[in-house]
């Protein structure tokens, strides 16, 4: 079977051309491109300069009570009733 489609000769004239949709793909791929790329630009343009605080005791002040993975004292005492 694989023998007998290696073996099948020279290709017809129409061997190697290439089709309008393989055309239409590329463009869109390109239109696709240049419109991520000019949102991309607009979305880095709204960026600040620097994301460095001016105050480090106001980044201190809003950290205060953010840290949700530790566990306070009150709650680790059991309730009555359960043990």
């Amino acid at each position: 079977m694989i023998v007998s489609l290696l073996a099948q000769g020279a290709p017809g004239p129409e061997f190697g051309k290439s089709s309008p949709v393989g055309l239409v793909i590329i463009v869109a791929l390109l239109v696709g491109t240049a419109l991520l790329i000019w949102s991309m630009n607009k979305q880095i343009k709204k960026l600040p300069e620097s994301f460095e605080k001016d105050d480090p005791r106001l980044d201190q002040a809003l950290d205060e009570g953010t840290d949700r993975g530790a566990v306070r004292e009150d709650a680790r005492e059991t309730k009555p009733g359960e043990s």
